[in-house]
């Protein structure tokens, strides 16, 4: 089984302006947690890049934004996220451009597995919408919006997380902020999954829902304490079921990140990056990737 909304969490920042799915509004939480998420750095003489791993949605009363995090966000001139999102018209014509099936594409009902249907439908109706709403939809959009969809109703929201916060601070601070990728070209990397993949991922999400208060609970700890292998071991170990997804989402990503990160080191100043967590650990990490290009980097302790 791919663990889908890992996977998706990690990979698809853009997700969080998914349409169609009623949000509820996440309750405030009044106790405050302390987190120390996991920081890397890669520095040379004239060249210091920080590698800080996020989840792009958080409860609110989390404090992770201090200590090392903050001091590594201060030092630095430029901010660097997976993408800048695009104003949300933009993001919504983005979306249903590569997302809705063809004309003449099955509902996307007949063409799951018929062992499938009915949680699936279940998982529809779920968010309060008609069994056949999201037919017209191509499978890794389906999928998407039923695992991030019902995080509003256990309390979680993108505006307390990371990439929010570090985007309002870098604009205070007169921060440039870019993407190391856009948000046509992560629709494309979900695009241009094959069909069987793309199906392999909505069935492993439906089947992954039940636990889904469970799995993002545990994913979060694991970043508040600063845990990235245990992180890894949820979000990305079982995505070898799936060596497309895998290579699509995952590796060839990570590939290219490092690529740049490299190419940056020729230029002097301090960069500080945030992308999802799940780039940041396990054996095809950016940090792997890194290693493979000759570039060392280090975990920040605090």
């Amino acid at each position: 089984m791919i663990k889908t909304f890992g996977a998706a969490l990690s990979a698809l920042s853009l997700a969080l302006a998914l349409p169609a799915c009623a949000q509820t509004q996440p309750k405030p939480q009044p106790a405050a947690q302390d987190a120390d998420p996991a920081l890397w750095v890669v520095r040379d003489q004239d060249t210091t890049i920080y590698l800080f791993g996020t989840i792009h949605v958080l409860k609110p009363g989390m404090t992770w934004f201090d200590e090392a995090v903050k001091k590594a966000f201060d030092a630095s001139s430029e901010v660097k996220l997976e993408l800048v999102m695009p104003d949300q018209s933009e993001m919504q014509k983005l979306v249903m451009a590569t997302g809705v099936a063809a004309p003449g594409t099955p509902p996307l009902t007949q063409r799951l597995p018929a062992d499938k249907r009915a949680a699936y439908a279940k998982a529809v109706t779920d968010l309060g919408l008609p069994a056949n709403a999201l037919d017209i939809y191509k499978p890794w959009l389906a999928a998407t919006q039923l695992s991030i969809a019902p995080l509003g109703k256990l309390g979680y929201d993108a505006e307390n997380g990371p990439e929010q916060v570090i985007t309002a601070a870098a604009k205070t601070a007169g921060k440039p902020v870019t993407g190391l990728e856009t948000a046509a070209q992560q629709l494309g990397y979900f695009s241009g999954l094959s069909e069987p993949a793309q199906l392999q991922f909505l069935t492993s999400t439906v089947d992954e829902l039940p636990t889904l208060a469970k799995t993002m609970s545990d994913m979060v700890d694991d970043w508040a304490e600063g845990k990235p292998d245990a992180l890894a071991k949820e979000m990305n170990d079982s995505l070898k079921d799936s060596p497309e997804v895998a290579k699509t989402l995952l590796v060839d990503r990570n590939q290219r990140w490092a690529t740049w990160i490299k190419a940056r080191m020729a230029q002097p100043g301090t960069v500080f990056i945030a992308v999802g967590a799940g780039h940041l650990a396990g054996r095809d990490s950016v940090q792997a990737q890194l290693a493979k290009l000759g570039v060392k980097s280090a975990r920040v302790i605090y």
